[in-house]
């Protein structure tokens, strides 16, 4: 294996975003209509809880990451499940290569 695939950072990034700058307050809002408030109480302290475990997740991602480069072994990072190294290459070239003329 020339190198490890982990998820790209990005994704927790986004979840984390969506999360708390979204749903969070878009629960706190439910939250104020007075017949299902005191029931929506468990659903935030889940979704509280959430938000803790995906940092958590982040957190030990990244000191793999350090470990790993620690040991000499290449991180390659993935942006989804059907991505091969090859596609990754592939399209990291055409991002930097000039556009070519026709």
């Amino acid at each position: 294996m020339n190198s490890l695939p982990v998820p790209s950072h990005i994704h927790y990034e986004l979840l984390l975003q969506l999360l708390e700058r979204q749903t969070l307050p878009g629960l706190h809002n439910e939250m104020k209509q007075p017949h299902i408030g005191s029931k929506l109480n468990v659903s935030r302290e889940h979704l509280q809880a959430a938000i803790i475990n995906l940092r958590k997740a982040f957190a030990l991602q990244k000191q793999v990451e350090e470990m790993l480069e620690y040991h000499g072994i290449e991180v390659s990072y993935r942006w989804s499940l059907s991505e091969s190294e090859q596609e990754m290459g592939r399209s990291l070239k055409d991002l930097s290569s000039p556009p070519k003329d026709s």
